[in-house]
């Protein structure tokens, strides 16, 4: 079974290390946050396309996208 770290823990851990370390850490998690984010928003393009070829998306014109999103704000209001 796997120990559970909580935040408080990793926190105390990481602020251990030497300063050096602890820039390093702190690069490495955001690197490794930004490629996660990277996935995820090429998961996202990738089913979008593949709605769009199946029909399950209609394509607009930047003018009647415009148009949209301002209806949807108005609407909101």
């Amino acid at each position: 079974m796997l120990d559970t770290v909580t935040l408080d823990h990793a926190i105390d851990t990481a602020l251990q290390l030497p300063a050096e370390q602890q820039e390093m850490l702190v690069d490495i998690l955001r690197s490794r946050q930004i490629e996660a984010r990277r996935q995820e928003i090429a998961a996202d393009a990738r089913a979008s396309i593949a709605a769009f070829r199946a029909g399950k998306l209609k394509a607009y014109s930047a003018e009647e996208l415009i148009a949209e999103l301002h209806q949807s704000l108005e609407d909101a209001e």
